[in-house]
């Protein structure tokens, strides 16, 4: 790592955080129909993605503890390889077993993802120049995951609307370019991204699995020393029950107020490509943020918000309001992330980051197969509008737990010198502030293909997020 300039492992972070992104883009406008297509029910779409949630909740920390121990690269690789076998698999899926499979390829992959090129880009950073800030580097990401979405959502409408092209359905050509993309990106991959691994020989994986339980434990340790990084991961809860509405419910609201699923599926597109333009704008816009409210205010103002967007995508009447809705959705998104996930930064240093980084990514995927479950049952037993009022209340209730990293934040500016860390802040990264009111303007980061982000990791977006994931998301 150290032979890179700061410089240079920016560059380097961003544009393999766009090529992981891209082919997300391009599957959120096909994914749910092109399951309803090959005979999935709304419902059957919401169980299988408890596949995900299921492999993601047991994997998710023992794959961060074996990222931190073995190394990024190699988890990364494994990792953007899988993700390229479940598309493959997604291609030619047609059976609630086929989905469910991919699904659960994809809940190992989102396990290794979750965290270590974030990471690698912390470290490298600092390791170049111990003095760097990487906020800003964090920041753009969020950004450059925005842009690189929305143009592939675009890209998909635009082939969905080419028709479809020999035996191959216009709504699987989509998911063939992805596959493409995905192929393109390991590749990237594999030469963009330098290390050197703490284990090395042959002995590297052994030692490395050896070494996972360990760093599981410390994860869980600094949780129960830190009522600030509980509280924050306590946030990925509600927020990956909250963004099962906005992920998997849009699709079918919009169907439902525009009166046509065709004509819906043709809005999805642009829609989605528009969304996630929003979110790299509203991801731009945390500087700002930050210098009005601090980050754990902010972000604790931008739950609400994002619940109250939500509750209106439920209750307008017509396609407009709908999409308005989700638009300013998207943007308090893309906002949200890179400040939740700065606030997880500043609670950690060393080792421990990837570890702490798929702890709150793991907790959101119980919370999203929940919301799946959950809210797809009570859109088709009572309405949709019913079960987006629900999930957007969630969204909301979870702003109080910004609480204790704003006090933490005030506490540490008031009682000592530019730069100490907090009474509850675990570890401090060279060069780094208090989190809250007094620290430094660009503590950001987005988060985390199927489920959420996000999230989101995982939204991914989704995912959650995101992250976006039934649309992706974090």
């Amino acid at each position: 790592m150290s032979i890179l300039s700061v410089r240079q492992v920016r560059f380097r972070y961003l544009t393999l955080y766009g090529l992981r992104w891209l082919p997300t883009g391009l599957m959120i406008p096909v994914m749910i129909l092109l399951m309803q297509e090959r005979g999935l029910s709304l419902s059957e779409i919401g169980l299988v993605s408890i596949a995900q949630g299921l492999v993601v909740l047991a994997l998710e920390l023992p794959t961060g503890g074996l990222a931190d121990a073995l190394g990024r690269k190699p988890v990364l690789v494994a990792a953007w390889t899988l993700s390229l076998v479940s598309l493959g698999l997604f291609a030619v899926a047609d059976s609630f077993a086929l989905f469910f499979l991919v699904w659960a390829l994809q809940g190992v992959y989102r396990a290794l993802d979750s965290g270590p090129l974030e990471s690698w880009y912390v470290d490298a950073t600092l390791a170049a120049d111990p003095k760097a800030g990487y906020e800003a580097g964090l920041g753009f990401a969020g950004t450059v995951s925005g842009v690189t979405i929305a143009a592939g959502a675009l890209l998909s409408g635009g082939l969905i609307a080419l028709g479809p092209v020999g035996p191959v359905s216009a709504l699987t050509v989509p998911v063939l370019f992805a596959i493409a993309l995905q192929a393109a990106a390991l590749v990237a991959l594999l030469l963009l991204l330098v290390e050197t691994g703490p284990a090395k020989g042959a002995g590297a994986l052994r030692a490395s699995v050896v070494e996972a339980p360990r760093m599981v434990g410390q994860a869980f340790g600094l949780l129960r020393r830190s009522r600030v990084l509980l509280a924050l991961v306590a946030v990925e809860l509600f927020w990956g029950f909250g963004m099962v509405t906005f992920e998997s419910l849009l699709p079918v609201r919009l169907a439902e107020v525009v009166g046509n699923p065709e004509r819906a599926a043709a809005l999805l597109g642009p829609a989605s490509s528009a969304a996630w333009l929003a979110a790299a704008a509203g991801a731009a816009l945390t500087p700002l943020l930050l210098r009005w409210l601090g980050a754990a205010p902010s972000a604790a103002l931008l739950r609400i918000v994002q619940g109250v967007t939500v509750v209106g995508m439920g209750l307008f009447a017509g396609p407009v309001g709908v999409l308005v809705a989700y638009l300013a959705c998207y943007t308090v998104h893309g906002a949200s992330n890179p400040l939740h996930t700065g606030l997880l930064h500043r609670q950690v240093d060393g080792p421990y980051r990837t570890s702490v980084l798929s702890l709150n990514s793991m907790v959101g995927q119980p919370g999203f197969a929940i919301g799946a479950v959950l809210l797809t049952a009570l859109a088709d037993t009572r309405s949709v509008t019913t079960a987006m009022v629900v999930g957007g209340v969630v969204l909301a209730v979870a702003a109080p737990l910004y609480l204790p990293a704003w006090r933490a934040g005030r506490t540490a500016g008031a009682a000592a010198d530019p730069g100490p860390a907090g009474p509850d802040v675990v570890g401090s990264t060279a060069g780094s502030s208090a989190v809250g009111p007094t620290a430094e303007p660009g503590v950001v980061g987005p988060t985390a293909d199927f489920g959420p982000a996000s999230g989101g990791g995982a939204p991914v977006p989704a995912a959650g997020s995101g992250g976006g994931e039934v649309a992706p998301v974090r």
